[in-house]
């Protein structure tokens, strides 16, 4: 596998450059945009954008309070598990997880959200840009029951942009290239990590015995 890991750096005060902090300065760096970026921005969904949501078992969703900080949140489950409404609206089950409630609390206060949608095998990504609501109408959570549970609340996206990205930054990782993926005893468990970052009354394998426990009592 190749490694292009930048180590030991330093924040200095003595940078050759200042940091930008002027919009115009920071596209002085760039050339202009390509007529595709400029204009593959579109305000509702399409075929083609329904297809991939329906195709997608996972996507990153990015809600900050109105005065910070910003958070970022991974949500998965079986391909298509994000109902498409309408070519506007969008709804994500939001599943049983560790009750923190960060992005749920997030949307009440600032409901401006960003998705993306990743599809195993595909390099492109699809972006959203919109607003959100916290949903609790029973008639709609009944479509996402799983195993007899259905979720407590949903996420209403109201989509103001969508549109594809481009390959690049998957190609550039390798992100589906076998010779990319890790053995899993390269990094210690959630539950080892967990016993050296906070104080915890187990020993690193409780911690670990619990979660893996807790995930599958919780996966819905």
């Amino acid at each position: 596998m190749v490694c292009h890991s930048v180590e030991n750096l330093m924040i200095r005060d003595d940078y050759s450059d200042p940091l930008i902090t002027e919009e115009e300065d920071l596209r002085a760096k760039y050339g202009k945009v390509s007529e595709l970026a400029a204009k593959k921005c579109l305000s509702q969904l399409d075929m083609h954008t329904r297809k991939f949501i329906k195709l997608s078992p996972f996507l990153c969703i990015s809600s900050s309070r109105s005065t910070g900080p910003a958070d970022i949140s991974p949500r998965g489950d079986a391909p298509g598990f994000v109902a498409v409404i309408d070519d506007k609206h969008i709804v994500i089950p939001d599943r049983t997880g560790n009750n923190r409630l960060d992005t749920a609390s997030n949307i009440l206060s600032n409901p401006h959200i960003g998705l993306i949608f990743i599809v195993p095998g595909l390099n492109e990504t699809l972006r959203i840009n919109g607003r959100a609501r916290i949903c609790a109408d029973a008639d709609l959570l009944t479509r996402f029951e799983v195993r007899g549970i259905v979720p407590k609340i949903g996420i209403l996206v109201e989509i103001d942009e969508v549109m594809f990205q481009c390959a690049i930054a998957l190609v550039r990782a390798h992100l589906w290239h076998e010779d990319y993926k890790v053995d899993r005893d390269v990094m210690p468990t959630l539950g080892e990590i967990l016993k050296d970052q906070i104080k915890i009354d187990k020993t690193a394998e409780e911690a670990e015995r619990a979660i893996q426990e807790s995930i599958n009592k919780r996966l819905y």
